[in-house]
């Protein structure tokens, strides 16, 4: 959680808004900030990133 709060200001707001809707919804169900769905959320907002810095330059 913390990573993907890191990276936040870089990511499309469209993208941050999915991010934290499937995480508290995940977390709402009982899931826990240290499954792999979390991790598989980070991946999703890296990728976001680079696809966003490959676009700008």
């Amino acid at each position: 959680m913390r990573e993907i709060a890191k990276i936040s200001h870089k990511l499309p707001l469209a993208v941050l808004e999915d991010i934290d809707y499937r995480v508290t919804s995940w977390l709402a169900g009982g899931g826990k900030e240290t499954d792999p769905y979390i991790h598989q959320q980070l991946r999703f907002a890296l990728n976001a990133v680079a696809r966003e810095e490959r676009m700008s330059s």
